[in-house]
C-alpha cells in the first residue's frame, strides 16, 4: 500500500498481453530478428498510441497515481526489437527506431509539431510547433503551444494549456517509475519545467518560470504550511520562490513552490484575475 497520492505499480491490471513480461525477462537477448517479438511489441505500443492502453493515470477513487509497468516494458522493448530506419517529411530526413505517429484524427496540428509513433493525443487537442515523445497521453481540450515539450509517457488532462516553451519531463526507466502528471483545467506558464514525476493538480496555474520536481517544497505563503512536496494543489496559483536555508558554509537561497492563492474549484479560469495574482507578486504568465 502506498502513501495517499503516492503510486500502485506491479499488480495494476493491463489490457497488454502477459508475454511482454515474458519477453522483458529476456530482453538482453532481443533483436529485430525475433519476428515474433516484433509483431507483439509492436502491437502493445499501437495499443498506447491509440490510446487503448496507458502508461498511467490518476486513480479517481484512491486519488493515487497508478503505473501500468507491462505498457513502459513494450516501449522499452520496442528500442530493442525495432531496426533504425531512415524516413522523410518533407526536406525533414530522420533516422530513428521510433517513426512518426500516423494517427492524429481531429486534432489540430500546425506545422513543426511533431508526434512520435506510442503517444497518444486525443481528438480536440491543439499542438503548436512542439515535441510529444513515445508514451505520452494529451487529452481533449489541451494546447501544447509553441516549443513546448511533452516528455516520455508524461500524462496531461483534458483542457490543460501547456504554454510557449514549457518543458514536461519524461521518464521510461525503471518501468515503475511515475511519470509526471498535469490533471484536467490546469495552466502551466511559459517556460516553466515540471519534471521527475511531479504533479500539477486539477485548475491549478503555475506562474511563468516554475520549476517543480519531485522533491520541490511546496508552501502555503498564506499560512506557512508545508504541502505535499512535488505536487501543487487542486484550484491554486503558484509561483517559484526561494526558501533561505542554512548550511555548514553559509546561508543560501533554495528553490520552493509558494502557493499565493486558492481559486473557486471547478470554475473557468479567468485570465484577468490571473494575471492580476501573479503581478502583484511581480510575475506573469
Amino acid at each position: 500500500m502506498s502513501e495517499a497520492g503516492g503510486p500502485v505499480t506491479g499488480s495494476v491490471p493491463s489490457p497488454l498481453p502477459a508475454q511482454i513480461d515474458e519477453l522483458w525477462e529476456r530482453r538482453a537477448d532481443l533483436t529485430p530478428a525475433d519476428k515474433t517479438a516484433s509483431e507483439l511489441v509492436i502491437a502493445a505500443v499501437d495499443a498506447i498510441d491509440t490510446g487503448q492502453a496507458r502508461v498511467a493515470w490518476p486513480d479517481p477513487v484512491t486519488d493515487q497515481i497508478v503505473v501500468d509497468e507491462r505498457a513502459k516494458r513494450a516501449i522499452l522493448l520496442a528500442f530493442r526489437v525495432r531496426p533504425m530506419v531512415a524516413s522523410q517529411v518533407g526536406d525533414f530526413r530522420y533516422d530513428d527506431r521510433v517513426p512518426l505517429t500516423t494517427r492524429l484524427d481531429g486534432v489540430r496540428v500546425v506545422a513543426g509539431s511533431i508526434v512520435r509513433w506510442g503517444a497518444f493525443v486525443a481528438p480536440g487537442a491543439v499542438l503548436m510547433p512542439s515535441f510529444v515523445n513515445i508514451g505520452a497521453y494529451v487529452d481533449s481540450g489541451t494546447m501544447v503551444d509553441t516549443w513546448a515539450t511533452v516528455g516520455s509517457c508524461a500524462q496531461i488532462g483534458k483542457n490543460v494549456h501547456l504554454a510557449g516553451g514549457v518543458g514536461i519531463g519524461g521518464v521510461l526507466e525503471p518501468p515503475n517509475a511515475v511519470p509526471v502528471v498535469v490533471e484536467d483545467e490546469a495552466f502551466v506558464g511559459s517556460r516553466c519545467m515540471v519534471v521527475n514525476g511531479a504533479r500539477v493538480r486539477t485548475g491549478a496555474v503555475l506562474g511563468a518560470g516554475t520549476i517543480l520536481t519531485d522533491s520541490t517544497h511546496v508552501i502555503d505563503v498564506e499560512t506557512g504550511e508545508e504541502l505535499p512536496p512535488g505536487e501543487v494543489p487542486a484550484w491554486s496559483v503558484c509561483v517559484g520562490g526561494i526558501r533561505p536555508r542554512k548550511f555548514a558554509g553559509g546561508e543560501f537561497g533554495m528553490a520552493c513552490v509558494l502557493v499565493l492563492r486558492r481559486l473557486a474549484a471547478g470554475g473557468t479560469h479567468d485570465k484577468t484575475a490571473l494575471n492580476d495574482i501573479l503581478r502583484d507578486h511581480g510575475v506573469s504568465e
